[in-house]
């Protein structure tokens, strides 16, 4: 399991690391104003439906029936099941596109309430978004493919086309020159990249033995289970992005720059969720519903237990960068060409207060899945929906000061109700979480935290010490410096505090018991 996971983290990694240069390049060539935000706006829209529709909702009810229609009737069984859910799945999106186009600008209206006083950024958000929606119906294809390719074990591919979003709208964006605006651009990026993505992920498909074709759906058991897992699911993955789209309409009622303050620091912040949190949500899940098939509860209950203890550790230097040093990060990465120093230091800000949560968001896939893994989507939804109640009222209130920190703040507070609830329902449901000595290494895991957010803190006031004042590419070779002091130091705390044996086992060194090992 730890070896697919850090397959899928690999090839995650390289696709954020793209996708970093793709925002060092749609900053510098967007910056923060009106064609940014109009932008801004039109990719935000299908990627709320795809989280709601694709990823999420749709893993949680596939991976599980056809994980189990593969392992008890065999590859072609499965294949077919897959097949009817295409066809089903496509005929939705025709007819959601076909809605979407003759409705953009109420789509629009409803997403960016703030803009529809501004006629310039109204008209160029529903120009753009009328490119750029069109990526929902193909990249949930994908994730049908996807799934496919996840639960027959062959993670790599399909963690790796995620990189072509990244390459196409870098490409676009360089030659913005050629399109009206540079939002032009970078919405035909978009739409060029839904288009390469299924195409990579169904050639895969196909070498596998399992590429996909349309048979017409049929309400047999394995449809009917998914259908009963997909609509709470969907409505669970609803939950949070209620959360986002209450950012997004609250953000365009405030000052310029609001909400790419809130974009850019969420880029950062969706680093290591997009790294570690989905790479072992995409590989726990599909491990946990084989052992579960195989009656192995006790192995899945190891599982999961790793997968927190991983999430966690290689987590902890993004939270600690998050907190200490927001600004310098900020001010590195992205503070160039269109991008001031202030707009650096207002998300900076943002992420100092997504970072509060950030833990959260990357283990919770983990307390997710022993839930999905038993064809169980309705409890993740009442949790997700509870905590979305219990931290959305707030929201309004923060139009004023603090503004965009405020709402980062308080979905950073949801997260962590959100896997406070998935741990007390499952407690409720008697589900182990996780084992025995998941507990202890959480505790000492904190003390990680605690000696490399110091170090970070330290290594910083060095850095502002020693490197002068003026010379050029200083606050990168800052954030160098102390990227190494701080690496040096957690893995020193890493290995002080929880030893060689847990670095070894979370390494997969020392296989789990159990008969799916």
């Amino acid at each position: 399991m730890f070896r697919n996971i850090l397959s899928v983290g690999g090839f995650t990694l390289l696709s954020r690391l793209a996708g970093f240069v793709r925002d060092v390049v749609m900053a510098a060539v967007l910056g923060a104003g009106p064609v940014a935000e109009a932008f801004l706006i039109a990719f935000r829209l299908p990627n709320h439906f795809r989280a709601i529709f694709a990823e999420g909702a749709f893993n949680a009810a596939f991976v599980p029936t056809y994980a189990r229609l593969r392992q008890e009737d065999g590859t072609p069984a499965a294949r077919h099941f897959a097949d009817e859910i295409l066809a089903g799945m496509t005929a939705v999106h025709v007819v959601l596109l076909v809605l979407a186009l003759g409705f953009t600008p109420q789509f629009v209206g409803l997403l960016a309430p703030g803009l529809v006083d501004d006629p310039f950024r109204f008209d160029l958000a529903v120009t753009l978004t009328r490119i750029t929606f069109p990526y929902l119906a193909l990249i949930s294809l994908a994730t049908l493919v996807t799934g496919a390719l996840n639960a027959s074990e062959r993670f790599a591919v399909a963690a790796a086309a995620p990189i072509l979003l990244n390459v196409s709208m870098v490409g676009t964006l360089l030659a913005a020159s050629l399109f009206p605006t540079a939002g032009h651009a970078a919405a035909w990026g978009v739409l060029i990249a839904g288009v390469a993505q299924l195409a990579v992920v169904g050639a895969d498909a196909e070498r596998a033995g399992i590429g996909l074709r349309f048979a017409m759906p049929r309400l047999d058991p394995g449809t009917r289970q998914f259908l009963k897992a997909l609509g709470p699911a969907i409505i669970g993955s609803a939950g949070v992005q209620i959360a986002l789209f209450a950012d997004t309409i609250i953000a365009t009622f405030l000052p310029a720059g609001a909400l790419p303050a809130l974009y850019y620091a969420d880029r950062i912040n969706q680093l290591p969720v997009g790294v570690v949190g989905i790479a072992v949500g995409t590989v726990l899940l599909p491990e946990m519903a084989r052992r579960l098939a195989a009656k192995d509860d006790t192995g899945a209950a190891q599982a999961q237990a790793r997968a927190v203890e991983l999430a966690t550790v290689l987590g902890i230097p993004f939270v600690a960068a998050s907190l200490v040093v927001p600004d310098l990060v900020m001010r590195a990465l992205f503070a160039r060409g269109a991008f001031s120093a202030a707009d650096a230091a207002s998300a900076a800000a943002t992420l100092r207060a997504y970072g509060v949560g950030l833990l959260a968001f990357v283990v919770v896939r983990a307390f997710i899945a022993p839930f999905h893994a038993r064809g169980d989507t309705r409890t993740p939804m009442i949790a997700s929906l509870s905590a979305v109640a219990l931290h959305l009222a707030p929201k309004p209130l923060l139009m004023n000061p603090p503004a965009q920190v405020g709402l980062a703040l308080a979905t950073a507070v949801g997260a962590w109700l959100n896997v406070g609830l998935l741990v007390a329902f499952a407690r409720r449901a008697g589900y182990p979480v996780g084992d025995a000595a998941l507990a202890g290494h959480l505790a000492r895991l904190g003390g990680v935290l605690v000696v490399t957010a110091a170090a970070l803190y330290g290594a910083h006031r060095l850095a502002e010490a020693v490197i002068p004042a003026g010379m050029p590419g200083r606050e990168e070779a800052m954030l160098l410096l102390v990227v190494v002091i701080g690496a040096v130091v957690y893995g020193a705390a890493v290995l002080g505090l929880l030893g060689r044996g847990f670095v070894a086992g979370l390494a997969g060194r020392r296989r789990l018991r159990g008969p799916a090992a």
